[in-house]
């Protein structure tokens, strides 16, 4: 796995800078875990970008869970209306704050199994929280890494809880931080669902789906 994910950043390099994802941006301004927490909710289905833009906004105006649980609703959405299902997850992050808040006493948990019990919460985005903001070894598996992942041959799965599971058995646990991060940026900028650059692609000639172009 060591040389798969430097070939990655070895690829990446070579074509363009990487693009840091949200995620890792939020995790090296040091913005604090319930930040993060947010601003992974807030990712779904939505471009880096734009929840970079948005999470800055929010959290100059809202500073800590006890802020955004007082926050008023039609606030919350002006901030978010750039990204994707808005006035849902307004009402969502509104949620998470005040259980956070009451809870939790302002602090996010540090376990998956607290995590997933939050609303919205699911494994991808508690995995999240636990890499991006506590540092501590797990494997998000989004689009991308579930995407990778077969497509490479590392697994064969069909859906990404599966992925998950399979790449826990798998891989290495120190590896598993660098994971989400380096297979989303792959993604992003090489690995694409449509007209991937094997050209370009330093693992290629360990990948099934590229062996599978030539034969």
């Amino acid at each position: 796995m060591e040389k798969i994910l430097a070939k990655m950043m070895d690829t990446m390099n070579s074509v363009k800078t990487p693009r840091i994802t949200a995620l890792r941006d939020l995790h090296d301004a040091e913005t604090g875990p319930f930040s993060i927490l947010i601003g992974t909710i807030l990712s779904a289905r939505t471009k880096d970008e734009s929840t970079t833009k948005v999470v800055k906004i929010l959290f100059s105006k809202y500073k800590n869970p006890k802020q955004l649980a007082n926050a008023k609703l039609k606030d919350v959405e002006k901030i978010i209306k750039p990204i994707g299902f808005y006035h849902v997850k307004s009402k969502r992050i509104i949620e998470v704050a005040k259980i956070i808040d009451s809870k939790y006493k302002g602090k996010v948990p540090e376990d998956l199994e607290t995590l997933v019990e939050l609303p919205g919460v699911g494994r991808k985005t508690a995995n999240c929280v636990l890499v991006y903001a506590f540092e501590k070894p797990a494997i998000p598996v989004d689009i991308h890494v579930h995407r990778i992942s077969n497509r490479i041959g590392l697994v064969d799965t069909k859906n990404p809880e599966e992925t998950e599971q399979e790449l826990m058995k798998k891989i290495d646990k120190k590896f598993w931080i660098d994971i989400n991060d380096t297979f989303v940026m792959y993604g992003q900028n090489i690995c694409k669902p449509i007209s991937p650059m094997c050209d370009v692609c330093k693992i290629k000639r360990n990948c099934k789906f590229y062996k599978s172009k030539i034969t």
